[in-house]
């Protein structure tokens, strides 16, 4: 069934690929109502033209030609540029992962694993484990590199319905849910920065705050994709600053013979399988965003070997200095000033940095500011990968023509994190989509299976050895398993929500004639988007 966003009808005009033809003054042969002049450059007008056969509206099969060939031609550079090499890799990786949880809350694995020594086991473990899972998705990344990560790789392996329920929980709830919450953490810790003594009497500073912040960003996203990444790059070193400081505190605080706290470091370790489960959980969490890289791969260069490359340098570097960095925490506070410190990073720092734990507030602001710009970078990809593909509307397939970005896409991915923001409490609503994400994560390794067995002439730049996934999708098993036994009301919730994704892609995107209603309203907005952000469509050149 052909995907009906983007699918033409009979009757409609306005139903074949938008076009940017560049000629001065009127576009000869079409009707006025045909023609929307969006902007002039160097001297050249440009107009959105919607071409069938050529033959329609007066214009002869050469005239048709020789357009659509200068369409083709001036519409090669709207497209989202290749500027992305390794260390923007790392950084668009690093600055997703490395968000507000390493600084504000690592408690969760001690408190369920009982002990320092298995706490620092778990972090190790789940260290490897995304080490693992990232290097599963750079196969995939190199063997197709196109833009959209398990979006696509699901749309190739299973079709349009599976990748959809993806893009429905991911795009629209989980992972704009979780940037708001990000946003209102660096909120809270600007607010405590700058009015340390009016934290608790301004309690709407921080909402504020957060919604100024991703005002800005997807400005910055829709400007220039250089000014992101340097701004990206620059954010990832400050952020691993920040956990060198606490890492070499920790070492000089064990150096001063304080090692007490890891004299016994597997003393009342949880031995029982639900709470070694759940510990494990809260780790993996931190290190989530390790597939992000993937949804950008058609912007990297040569990412056949950046992608791969970029991946392990950047999973290893997090695993390392996340173990570091609680060993710190571990060395410096005990189990019960871990577990009943709302913020471990602060209470670390007043009781080793002195004077210094300023600082931290701080640290954790830029870090939150630039875990939030990672997102709006990656997931606006994302959504204009669905559009492409015939799951959002046209319209946010467009692409500046002069800035080379997808100004609705972000435009549309500030907005629902705004929205998020907004919510009173969307912790449920993480809760709920977790389990879909893991469950996610499952079906793509089944696609790369999939590809190995039903495709194996495909040309892979990077291939892992089979063992590999085997035992990632083993864990990944366990993930998804043993929530149906602790948590099924959440269980139960995940698959609510992402099944309410199917009656919208029935209605929107199976059934045609449904869809066909909409068709004139997503024509005039796209127009409407097309005058005012200086977009046309994605024109993709082999």
């Amino acid at each position: 069934m052909a995907r009906n966003f983007n699918a033409p009808y009979d009757g409609d005009p306005w139903t074949q690929e938008l076009r940017i033809v560049p000629r001065r003054g009127k576009v000869e042969g079409y009707s006025e109502m045909m023609v929307n002049i969006i902007t002039k450059n160097n001297g050249e007008t440009y107009h959105s033209v919607r071409t069938e056969d050529g033959a329609k509206n007066g214009v002869s099969g050469g005239n048709a030609k020789a357009m659509n060939g200068c369409a083709q031609s001036a519409s090669s550079a709207a497209r989202l540029r290749k500027e992305l090499g390794v260390l923007e890799g790392v950084s668009v990786i690093i600055g997703t992962v490395v968000g507000s949880g390493i600084f504000v809350s690592p408690k969760g694995v001690v408190q369920y694993s009982g002990s320092v020594g298995m706490a620092l086991v778990i972090w190790v473990v789940g260290g490897l484990f995304s080490m693992v899972g990232a290097i599963c998705f750079a196969e995939l990344g190199a063997m197709i590199p196109e833009s959209g990560g398990m979006y696509t790789y699901l749309d190739r392996a299973f079709g349009p319905v599976m990748s959809f329920l993806y893009i429905w929980v991911t795009t629209l709830t989980r992972n704009s849910a979780g940037t708001g919450v990000i946003c209102l953490t660096f909120g809270q810790y600007l607010l405590q920065l700058v009015m340390p003594s009016c934290s608790y009497q301004y309690p709407h500073l921080p909402v504020i705050f957060a919604v100024a912040l991703v005002c800005f960003l997807t400005y910055l996203n829709c400007k220039r994709v250089r000014w992101v990444t340097r701004l990206q790059n620059l954010f990832t070193f400050t952020k691993m600053g920040a956990l060198t400081i606490i890492i070499v505190a920790g070492v000089v605080h064990l150096s001063m013979g304080h090692a007490e706290n890891l004299a016994q470091p597997f003393s009342n370790t949880e031995w029982s399988a639900a709470s070694l489960s759940t510990a494990f959980y809260q780790c993996i969490f931190s290190y989530t965003g390790w597939d992000y890289l993937n949804i950008v791969t058609e912007e990297m260069k040569n990412p056949s070997r950046n992608l791969p490359l970029a991946i392990i340098i950047s999973t290893t570097l997090i695993t390392f200095v996340y173990t570091l960095a609680n060993l710190a925490y571990y060395s410096v506070l005990t189990i019960p000033e871990i577990i009943a410190s709302d913020a471990v990073v602060m209470t670390f720092a007043s009781r080793v940095l002195g004077v210094f734990a300023w600082t931290m507030p701080l640290f954790i602001a830029l870090s939150t500011f630039g875990s939030t710009n990672s997102c709006i970078f990656t997931q606006s990809r994302l959504t204009f990968v669905g559009a492409r593909n015939g799951h959002f509307p046209r319209t946010f397939n467009l692409v500046s023509i002069t800035n080379h970005t997808p100004v609705p896409a972000a435009i549309l991915q500030g907005l629902t994190i705004i929205v998020m923001v907004l919510v009173p409490d969307v912790s449920l609503l993480i809760n709920y989509t977790a389990f879909s994400a893991t469950a996610m994560q499952l079906a793509v390794i089944c696609a790369l299976f999939r590809f190995r067995y039903t495709h194996p002439e495909w040309h892979r730049p990077f291939k892992v050895w089979l063992v590999v996934p085997l035992v990632f999708a083993a864990c990944l098993v366990f993930l998804v398993v043993v929530p149906m036994a602790m948590t099924p009301s959440e269980v139960l919730g995940a698959v609510l929500v992402t099944l309410a994704g199917l009656p919208i892609y029935y209605f929107a995107i199976h059934r045609t004639d449904v869809a066909r209603l909409c068709h004139g309203f997503i024509d005039q907005v796209t127009v409407l988007c097309q005058k005012l952000f200086l977009c046309v469509p994605e024109e993709k050149c082999d």
